[in-house]
């Protein structure tokens, strides 16, 4: 992953235009009528933003994973759930370019780099979450195809994307479980079926479906990397940009938060003076810039961890459990300061409010997080 250069940094700051310009003046009107943005879609087209960690060999940007997180605190400090159009479509790209074939990524790279085709990341199952050894989606081999039958749930990009990178097992009987999974490369097709888009508090707009799958046919040489069994290190591997983005997604939710605050505090009047004088309102401002910037620190410290190569699960796993943790703070703290105008559609914090909560489950509960980290310490502190 490339460092950030000056280039990059304009690019933050072309994003940054886009979004006050673009993104701030239409973010409550998708929202409020669950309708998918395709014309913020072709936007984000024309920005690159689909190829943004994906590597210049490949059509893409290669942006660092420092850069990208600061983009996506930008777009999520107005609006975050446009950031996961992008974000699911890159953890898609970024598998295939770590653990792909030259021939997988030759053919699907530079179509995802330019949007072309939108990726999604097919994990999750109604019975499977954060125990992904738990799915049941198999795919049995079939002369030059894979056959496979199951369910996933909450896929991100699933209605309007074109291809899903798929964990099935490949064999059911394996022991360690993780060992009979693998990932396949899953365009739409004969037996791929969108059961509807899923209602959802919050993250609205966003194409977020259950998958079926009826005897989907999948040819052999789309099963990533070549070689059976290793889905599930594959996937694991992506999570930790993943968790990256979720945790700038949270920061960005709390930044917004913060700054709808702010402005609010001082534009209100109680008893006869705005309400940032009154010391209650101080504390709750000081407490949320104080998670904002912390949430920053741990998020630039994990990714400029990935960006040189070095292991960062325990950075990544801290920054994505500070972010998020920040975004449901400093969204709930700015509905207490708006008062009983924060339940009001007219005021955005309350779309903040709801789409914070996804943060803290998403790419990891946070109390699977805490485990994470808390064994992460013993293991690098041993006595």
């Amino acid at each position: 992953m490339a460092e950030a250069s000056n280039d990059q940094q304009e690019f933050v700051d072309a994003v940054e235009v886009w979004v006050e310009k673009e993104l701030r003046p239409v973010a409550r009107q998708y929202d409020l009528a669950d309708e998918y943005p395709h014309a913020i879609v072709e936007q984000m087209k024309e920005l690159g933003l689909f190829g943004a960690t994906i590597g210049e060999e490949y059509g893409g940007l290669g942006l660092s994973a420092w850069t990208y997180a600061q983009i996506v605190i930008k777009v999520a400090s107005v609006w975050m759930a446009p950031s996961g159009i992008f974000n699911s479509h890159l953890i898609a790209a970024s598998a295939i370019e770590r653990n792909g074939t030259e021939e997988q990524k030759r053919k699907y790279l530079p179509k995802m780099a330019t949007g072309e085709m939108r990726g999604s990341l097919g994990l999750t199952e109604p019975n499977a979450g954060s125990d992904l050894q738990a799915i049941r989606t198999v795919a049995k081999l079939d002369g030059d195809h894979y056959v496979v039958n199951g369910s996933k749930t909450w896929i991100t990009n699933s209605l309007h994307g074109h291809m899903t990178l798929l964990l099935v097992k490949t064999d059911p009987e394996a022991q360690p479980r993780h060992k009979g999974m693998s990932m396949l490369i899953a365009e739409k097709g004969p037996g791929y079926n969108v059961d509807g888009k899923l209602k959802k508090m919050g993250y609205r707009a966003i194409d977020t479906c259950q998958l079926s799958f009826d005897d989907y046919r999948v040819p052999k040489e789309n099963l990533l990397g070549g070689v059976e069994g290793r889905g599930f290190i594959q996937t694991a591997g992506g999570l930790e940009l993943g968790r990256i983005n979720v945790a700038s997604r949270g920061a960005g939710i709390a930044e917004g938060s913060l700054k709808m605050a702010l402005r609010y505090a001082q534009e209100r009047s109680a008893f006869g003076k705005p309400i940032w004088q009154h010391q209650a309102i101080q504390l709750k401002l000081a407490d949320m810039v104080t998670q904002v910037e912390g949430a920053k620190r741990l998020i630039e410290n994990a990714a400029r961890k990935y960006d040189s190569g070095e292991r960062c699960d325990l950075e990544a796993a801290m920054a994505k459990l500070a972010g998020s943790e920040a975004g449901v703070h400093c969204s709930q703290e700015a509905m207490r300061i708006f008062g009983g105008y924060s339940l009001s559609v007219e005021y955005e914090i309350e779309r903040f409010y709801r789409d914070s909560m996804l943060m803290v489950i998403g790419e990891g509960t946070n109390e699977i997080l805490r485990q994470v980290i808390a064994k992460q310490l013993i293991e690098r502190y041993k006595i």
